[in-house]
């Protein structure tokens, strides 16, 4: 096989999420038509509500032979999610051009991630969160000399999982957790000492459905 169509070589990867992952638009169907905490647990998240809109980079760095993706894990003293495995993003601005532009700046801000650098490949369906939230992952291709500087107020650490590790389906355990009084579904996804799981796991999980499913 020629290492270009690797399913997780760098040119391999980009190829074939280019040609599943939407360009240009994002979906607007109804929320419980796209993916969300509500696929695992029915009932659970806003209905109807009004969703608060964000996006969140998925950094896919072109590491050879085999591409990487890069995580964060947020800082402990954080008011929400603290300690948590992340991506890079956060709430879209009024300012903001697109969910790309939203994703990017967020990067920046956060792990001092240079666009320059940084080759958006395309967006998955909007993920809608039991706490309000319709996040817009936008995958892109990151080149492997990137220099990272964490912003100590809201990122921990930053680290890089094989991306063949993440879209094995033989890794997306699914675990359960009390929240609310109720008992909440969530993909688990644990990789050395890192626990991802939550909407970041779900993200993940979109995208092996979208690219490799």
């Amino acid at each position: 096989m020629d290492l270009d169509d690797a399913p997780y070589s760098p040119a391999g990867f980009a190829r074939r999420a280019s040609e599943r992952l939407r360009h240009d638009r994002v979906a607007r169907a109804a929320p419980l038509a796209l993916p969300g905490d509500h696929v695992l647990n029915p009932g659970f998240g806003a209905g109807d509500a009004t969703y608060r809109d964000a996006a969140v980079l998925v950094p896919v760095i072109a590491r050879e032979p085999a591409a990487m993706v890069l995580l964060t894990m947020r800082t402990p003293h954080l008011a929400t999610h603290a300690g948590q495995i992340a991506f890079p993003g956060g709430k879209i601005d009024p300012a903001d051009a697109s969910p790309t532009a939203a994703a990017l700046r967020e990067a920046e801000e956060e792990i001092g991630l240079d666009h320059a650098l940084v080759t958006p490949v395309g967006t998955l369906d909007p993920y809608f969160t039991g706490t309000g939230y319709r996040i817009v992952p936008v995958v892109a291709m990151v080149d492997p000399d990137v220099r990272l500087t964490l912003n100590p107020n809201e990122v921990a650490e930053a680290f890089e999982v094989p991306l063949s590790f993440l879209m094995s389906p033989d890794n997306h355990h699914r675990g359960s957790r009390e929240l609310r009084g109720a008992t909440r579904y969530f993909y688990e996804m644990p990789f050395e000492e890192h626990y991802i799981w939550g909407v970041t796991a779900g993200i993940i999980r979109g995208l092996y459905e979208r690219v490799f499913g």
